[in-house]
């Protein structure tokens, strides 16, 4: 059997949901995520369309920065961001939504994130014409080259149905990769966004690698791009020429990773029954506290938030933990197990109680240190019977 990947990337997901429900916000830069509080806000930016991107603002970027690049593009003569709290519960609604409808699509669908799922296709080898029949790549649409037409053509229909039916349905764009593989298909996802698609045949994936940067693969940030230009590696096609050998050397068992990223490689499977493992809330304060009703009441709300969201998917969990980070950033974390598993607000609010009142004094907390954010997350998830 031939695999083709599909990687199917939601564009600015949240942001672009705030635009099309609120037609006042239409063609404006939108920053979904903390509130700035004119530069002074705590937190990070959760989504920001492709209009803020153009400021300089991305996602997991502080709040104050966000703000403050806002600011300097007003200066500019450019309109400020719009920042928005977010509507969290209705963006996992419509990402339920279309997820199931990419599942009538797939012969097998890994949701990767909120925004986005590998699609598989499978085809036997047959399909391939005798003579080797090949389609001609379109510009635009494909990495150069040519395709076998049976697998290949038939897979850029699938993909163009999906965008049409996201866009006509969900009132969304999405941009979508095509490879040999999960990581291939998820590079392409990304070199044509907003509203891309792009297709990447196996014999094409070492050309259209070998120009990027090393940050393009998942896992490399800041600190490995960093270990990797000291040798002299900011390409893939740089990283493409040291032995696996020598990458294992340097990086262990990640050195084996590379050497195979650096060559299109990539064997894991699509993995159609995903499986939740823990799910949880936190929250960063606006001002780092110390006072107890006010830690104990946002505490409080962010185990009801998590047991509301356990029911709404049928899931029970037996282990609670907390998280707690201090002004200095140190973050610590506590957990218990249960004998039984739940889903009750009231149940893991008061285990997560239980675990917090030790950082109110001496116990955990003996020099008074002011908290950041606490959060409250349940583990070990079983459906319920």
């Amino acid at each position: 059997m031939t695999r083709i990947v599909l990687h199917v990337d939601m564009d600015a997901f949240f942001a672009a949901i705030e635009e099309r429900d609120k037609p006042r916000l239409k063609g404006a830069p939108i920053v979904v995520g903390a509130d700035p509080k004119d530069g002074r806000g705590r937190g990070v930016v959760s989504t920001a369309n492709y209009k803020a991107r153009e400021y300089g603002i991305h996602s997991a970027q502080p709040i104050s920065e966000a703000w403050r690049l806002s600011e300097a593009a007003h200066g500019r003569g450019l309109p400020r961001a719009v920042f928005i709290g977010g509507n969290y519960r209705r963006y996992v609604e419509v990402s339920e939504a279309i997820m199931e409808y990419l599942r009538t699509e797939a012969d097998a669908i890994e949701p990767a994130s909120i925004d986005e799922a590998y699609i598989g296709m499978k085809f036997p080898i047959s399909n391939f014409s005798a003579n080797g029949a090949c389609l001609p790549a379109r510009q635009g649409s494909s990495f150069g080259g040519q395709f076998p037409k049976n697998l290949w053509e038939e897979a850029e229909i699938k993909a163009k149905k999906i965008k049409a039916h996201i866009k006509k349905e969900f009132g969304l764009t999405c941009s979508i990769g095509i490879g040999p593989n999960k990581l291939i298909s998820k590079i392409a996802a990304g070199a044509q966004k907003p509203d891309g698609l792009t297709i990447v045949h196996a014999h094409q994936a070492q050309s259209f690698l070998h120009p990027q940067s090393v940050r393009i693969f998942p896992g490399v940030g800041p600190k490995m791009e960093e270990q990797l230009h000291r040798l002299h590696i900011y390409t893939v096609e740089d990283l493409s020429k040291f032995r696996e050998d020598e990458l294992t050397q340097r990086f262990g068992t990640w050195g084996t990773s590379l050497y195979k990223k650096a060559r299109g490689i990539d064997e894991s499977p699509i993995v159609e029954a995903y499986e939740t493992k823990s799910t949880g809330e936190q929250e960063t304060f606006e001002e780092d506290s110390l006072d107890a009703p006010f830690l104990v009441a946002r505490l409080l709300s962010l185990s009801f938030a998590v047991g509301e969201g356990l029911r709404r998917k049928n899931l029970r969990g037996k282990t609670i933990s907390l998280t707690v980070r201090f002004a200095n950033f140190e973050t610590m974390t506590r957990a218990r197990t249960l004998s039984e598993p739940v889903a009750d607000g009231k149940r893991i609010a008061e285990v997560a109680l239980q675990l917090f009142m030790p950082f109110l004094d001496a116990r955990e907390n003996p020099q008074r240190r002011r908290i950041r954010l606490v959060g409250v997350r349940v583990e070990k998830l079983t459906g319920k019977k």
